[in-house]
């Protein structure tokens, strides 16, 4: 019996964890869809950039949809930014970026 008893409290303490895991994986995808649309700095990405799932048909830089860049190349770009794009390692810290790349990569994966 107290065998059954841990089994089950291992597995509903396991199922919350997880749950919880989840609803920080969407808030942080969320935040990573805002900074995207409108709140990075200096500007947001969707001026440049085209993301179907932001609704951004920016034409400045590349079309992400068809780009479908890798977390290390988003990131790379984001800190020593490249031709018209400039660099946001001064501009939002380590975590709103890696948002960004997450969310970024969900919607084009």
């Amino acid at each position: 019996m107290i065998k059954k008893f841990f089994n089950l409290s291992a597995l509903v303490l396991g199922s919350s964890l997880f749950g919880f895991g989840l609803s920080a994986q969407a808030a942080d995808l969320e935040q990573g869809k805002q900074l995207f649309t409108s709140a990075a700095q200096p500007m947001a990405c969707a001026i440049c950039h085209a993301l179907k799932d932001a609704e951004a048909t920016g034409s400045i830089g590349p079309d992400l949809d068809d780009l479908q860049p890798d977390a290390d190349r988003i990131r790379k770009v984001m800190v020593e930014g490249m031709g018209a794009m400039p660099s946001f390692a001064d501009s939002l810290n380590e975590d709103e970026r890696e948002a960004i790349v997450q969310y970024v990569i969900s919607v084009t994966q």
